[in-house]
């Protein structure tokens, strides 16, 4: 607040008034509004000596009251006023925990060595920022991102031609981030490398042709479009590790080898534990790891596996109950692998292999109730053939003898013998309903020990959930391959921020969840730079607690929450 002097030329006469200015985004001039009606100079020099002297010390004390208490002393509005539609009077706040995190990972600093000789025209941090927090809090296109940039409180001093110049930018140093992004989780979070999780999905594309990267396969949600398949590497806290795009017509085999490879040279790893599904499970794999002195946990399929281990299976020998819906057994056995080695030539290997073995009811209760659905309608079809094609028959028909199909159209035609229900095959299956094996090269862990780490495994199933339905990385709108590739950087720098969010909360709260209350945690302009939160809850208030950021206000100026902002910003 300050004092204003209003002279009228007409009548000589000064009026003083005490106005509160305060700055608009969009306009030069700043706005001042007024706060208290003093009167004309001439008449208030009859009650004080010098009025200005007064009055100026009167605005000073007021200013430091109103610094002392935070609290607004008044807020003008107008009976009449209009919007002019340009206004964006409800922001977002909730972004100020991801902008500590982001901060943390001293990523405005290594874009600002790193793009000082690019000559861009554009602030990349500023980008990256908006595009990451977007991600999280309000998933969608980068052009929905962009029109939406004032949702922040940040500098959006770019157009949208410079965020598709940008994602060529992120791409050509995308190596250099996700390095840097490990050094400072290993630094801040104690990293460690000595064992590492492992998967591989697969993103659609909206498109029918396909091109040198997007290239039609074995697609997860079973989709005709195009595909890229990408192998993720996570750290037993269940932040990602790294990434790597494959082309879509990809075998998830052959994903692990090259981007650990990659990953134990550019990181400086030494031996690690790979731990992944059956789907790695293959010789080429295993030799691979074990030539290069690292080891493997691996799941192994029962009903597909050798006749000698089914045996070892079923056998009730040697089991030990742990309580009365789980028991477990293992044995150190000798495997014969075979090979091609780097001529191609083919090579047999002896290996001494772990194998645990365990059953759980709850497990085996679930696998016949998941399997209820296609027995009811392999034995309609049996009954009712002429209602089913082979197009809709897929998996109930293992379960049908004597099943022929028109090349033709598909329709399910009765050649010689009728159709039969399989019971045969049924009660094979329910033999091994509850059973799981893990093969492993670490013999000296404990069997519950290699159990317990192998579970650890669902954490990166569910960060590819997260990344389809929370973060919303598919489908992808881009064509160009270095921005799709910057697309997933940004999916993946999202979900690192949201990773360690999650566990400075202590792992209480989903990612959902926290995206869910910082997303509502807004505020409303009021006028003149006074801003009212709209929301608080218990994730909003664990997080003040946790990151020492105060999120408990209810009216902050445009100033405070400037500073509020800033001080995430520190590192």
């Amino acid at each position: 607040m300050n004092l204003r002097k209003i002279y009228y030329k007409k009548t000589g006469r000064t009026f003083l008034t005490i106005v509160r200015s305060y700055r608009e985004k969009g306009r030069k001039n700043p706005t001042a509004v007024t706060v208290r009606s003093l009167g004309y100079l001439d008449v208030l020099e009859k009650e004080f000596p010098d009025p200005i002297a007064h009055f100026e010390k009167v605005v000073e004390e007021m200013n430091k009251a109103e610094k002392e208490t935070e609290q607004p002393n008044n807020i003008t509005f107008y009976k009449n006023e209009l919007s002019t539609g340009k206004e964006h009077l409800q922001k977002n706040l909730g972004y100020a925990a991801l902008s500590k995190i982001y901060h943390e990972l001293g990523l405005r600093m290594f874009l600002t060595n790193h793009t000082r000789n690019l000559k861009a025209e554009f602030n990349l941090n500023n980008i990256l920022k908006i595009l990451s927090f977007s991600r999280i809090l309000e998933p969608c296109s980068k052009k929905r991102t962009y029109e939406n940039r004032e949702w922040f409180f940040e500098n959006t001093d770019f157009s949208l031609d410079d965020v598709y110049r940008s994602l060529s930018v992120l791409n050509m140093l995308k190596d250099d981030i996700l390095l840097h992004i490990h050094k400072k989780i290993k630094e801040q979070y104690n990293r460690s490398t000595e064992l590492v999780y492992y998967d591989v999905t697969n993103y659609y594309f909206e498109i029918d042709e396909q091109d040198s990267l997007r290239k039609k396969g074995v697609s997860k949600e079973h989709r005709p479009n195009p595909i890229v398949q990408m192998g993720l590497f996570m750290d037993t806290k269940g932040v990602p590790l790294c990434y790597r795009l494959f082309e879509g017509n990809t075998n998830d085999c052959k994903t692990l080898i090259p981007i650990l490879r990659d990953l134990k040279r550019d990181y400086d790893i030494g031996r690690t534990i790979v731990v992944a599904d059956k789907g790695m499970n293959t010789a080429d794999n295993i030799i691979s790891l074990l030539l290069n002195r690292d080891g493997y946990i691996y799941s192994q399929t029962v009903r597909g596996a050798h006749k000698e281990l089914k045996e070892y299976i079923l056998d009730k020998k040697d089991y030990q109950w742990v309580n009365d819906d789980f028991k477990v057994k293992s044995r150190l056995y000798p495997r014969l692998i075979s090979f091609k080695d780097k001529d191609g030539k083919k090579k047999s290997i002896r290996i001494d292999e772990k194998q645990v073995v365990f059953y759980n009811k709850d497990f085996d209760k679930k696998a016949k109730a998941d399997r209820a659905a296609t027995v009811i309608k392999a034995q309609d079809l049996v009954v009712n053939p002429s209602k089913y094609k082979q197009a809709i028959s897929h998996g109930a028909a293992k379960y049908v003898e004597n099943l022929n199909y028109d090349k033709d159209t598909g329709e399910i035609i009765v050649v010689g013998n009728q159709p039969m229900f399989d019971e045969e095959k049924l009660k094979e299956e329910e033999k091994y309903d509850g059973y799981y094996c893990i093969i492993t090269s670490e013999y000296k862990k404990t069997d519950q020990e290699i159990i317990d780490l192998y579970h650890g495994l669902w954490k990166i199933e569910e960060s590819f959930k997260v990344t389809k339905s929370d973060l919303k990385a598919r489908p992808v709108y881009l064509s160009r391959e270095d921005h799709i590739e910057a697309h997933f950087l940004i999916c993946f720098i999202a979900l690192t921020i949201a990773r360690l969010l999650e566990n400075r909360l202590d792992n209480k709260y989903s990612i959902t969840k926290i995206a869910e209350s910082l997303k509502k945690m807004t505020c409303i302009n009021e006028g003149q730079n006074w801003y009212l939160l709209l929301y608080h809850d218990e994730i909003t208030e664990i997080i003040s607690e946790k990151m020492g950021i105060d999120m408990k206000h209810r009216r902050l100026t445009l100033g405070q929450i400037k500073n509020f902002l800033g001080a995430t910003k520190k590192t």
